[in-house]
């Protein structure tokens, strides 16, 4: 029931401070956050590695047709169930010193969001896992076209229509494999995921399964080339947003690929898995490459961002323990290094109003709290040993180079190139003669403090004592490639 919990609860926290929450909307919406992570962090420390779902509910929906309210924590959710609970609070906190106008819709949005996000990771029914995926495109739509920049109408548009048109091709897939599952004494046909699991397709079933699930995927990522909606959309959306959309729900798509490609079309990742390690490797340069020309800070973090996940995104396709065990740490750690660059990108807009590296410099002569916050969340983002990016990247490169090794080779660009515009953005930023508008700067305030210090608790907690991590998703990773090395001999 704790799983029902962590999706409903966001919920009702949200419509309570739409309707009641007045003048004291972030406090409630802080308090309810804090209340989430609580019980995520239970979830996390009270899980069994060697168990399968834990903390599950299950409950008829559409009984007649097999379609049931299914959700539970496994070895490859229960990691993400964390960072959800563990950034929304600090996303929420670094918001304290700013101003919103409709606060109350604007805190509800960002509970709604946690709790569509909750749904997805946990859902065990793959037509429940669609509404939860769809779900979570709604809040994140109206907190970009509501509080974004300038251009936030066009873009946020461009946002919503590639994301439809993805999750299409899911939905079209979704249905065809519950049509293929058979009936039951209760039902005519099975919408469980585990159900998709047993399905004995044909390899030309498992071929167009598998573009129409990768695109979906692929997109929300997003990956090489269906990333075009992304830079824009991070840099016009009001920073919370951004940091959603990056921290936590771009691992959609990487869970996805987990959760459906590999075990329910192995014939299919066997025939594509190359293609799409190749797209994934082309924007981890491209990105990087990208990185380095960008001179707003907002811009160059997301260009960053979409290079790292490109890593995450083949170290799955690898199809190697030491990838799919990258992948999901990785996740983690990308989560919390991206959401503390991006806060960095937003104390510095409130304080000089521009995110021009050129308009910028000096800013560390009166800055010693922010100056070295920002250098560890950058060392994290550059994958510095006893980093959080180092234990994930190291995984996940060793699984790609297992792959191939030129494909290995060419993704471990990503450590120079990343090192390059992180470190020239820091200097960039920070060093230097002051200009008219960094001359005024001021440091972090209290609450700007407290949202870096958890954020760098946990840099150097995964990058120093990884198995703390590890040791939940190892012997689900584990069944994982033994279901898929099993399912695609059997098929062949």
């Amino acid at each position: 029931m704790l799983t029902l919990f962590l999706i409903l609860f966001p919920a009702v926290a949200a419509t309570l401070i739409f309707f009641f929450g007045g003048e004291r909307a972030k406090q409630a919406a802080l308090l309810a956050a804090l209340a989430e992570l609580a019980c995520a962090g239970y979830a996390f420390f009270s899980f069994k590695p060697d168990a399968s779902s834990q903390f599950a509910f299950d409950y008829p929906w559409i009984g007649s047709l097999g379609i049931r309210l299914s959700a539970g924590i496994d070895g490859i959710s229960v990691l993400l169930v964390l960072l959800t609970g563990l950034l929304v609070p600090f996303i929420v906190l670094s918001t304290f010193n700013r101003t919103y106008k409709q606060p109350t819709t604007f805190y509800a949005l960002m509970l709604f969001m946690q709790a569509a996000l909750m749904g997805v990771f946990t859902a065990r029914d793959g037509f429940l896992f669609y509404l939860f995926f769809e779900a979570a495109l709604i809040p994140i739509y109206f907190l970009a076209a509501m509080w974004g920049g300038e251009n936030r109408i066009p873009v946020t548009f461009k946002f919503f229509v590639y994301t439809i048109f993805g999750s299409l091709f899911m939905l079209i897939a979704l249905v065809y494999l519950y049509y293929q599952t058979p009936p039951t004494a209760v039902a005519a046909h099975s919408s469980a995921i585990a159900d998709f699991y047993k399905l004995n397709l044909t390899p030309q079933a498992e071929n167009w399964l598998f573009w129409a699930f990768f695109i979906a995927f692929a997109i929300k990522m997003p990956v090489f080339p269906f990333h075009t909606w992304q830079p824009d959309t991070y840099v016009e959306s009001p920073t919370p947003a951004t940091m959603l959309l990056a921290g936590i729900m771009l691992k959609m798509g990487v869970y996805g690929l987990i959760r459906f490609i590999l075990p329910i079309v192995p014939l299919g990742v066997e025939t594509w898995g190359k293609t799409a390690i190749i797209l994934s490797v082309i924007g981890i340069v491209y990105g990087a490459i990208i990185a380095i020309r960008q001179r707003d800070m907002k811009r160059l973090i997301a260009y960053s961002s979409f290079s790292h996940v490109g890593l995450m995104a083949a170290g799955v396709f690898s199809q190697t323990e030491t990838g799919m065990q990258g992948a999901l740490i990785q996740m983690l750690a990308h989560g919390i290094n991206v959401v503390g660059m991006f806060f960095v990108a937003d104390v510095i807009f409130s304080r000089t109003s521009t995110r021009q590296l050129d308009q910028l410099g000096g800013i560390t002569q009166s800055t010693p709290k922010l100056t070295v916050y920002f250098m560890i969340m950058l060392l994290g983002s550059v994958a510095l040993p006893l980093t959080n990016g180092f234990v994930g990247e190291f995984l996940l490169l060793h699984g790609v180079y297992t792959f191939n090794h030129y494909l290995g080779l060419a993704a471990g660009f990503t450590i120079i190139f990343g090192a390059v515009y992180m470190l020239r953005m820091f200097q960039k930023s920070m060093f230097g003669p002051t200009t008219s508008r960094t001359e005024s700067f001021t440091d972090l305030t209290t609450s700007e403090s407290w949202v870096f210090i958890p954020l760098v608790v946990m840099v150097f907690w995964i990058g120093i004592y990884p198995h703390t991590f590890l040791k939940v998703t190892e012997p689900a990773v584990a069944n994982l490639m033994k279901y898929i090395g099993t399912t695609a001999v059997s098929m062949k």
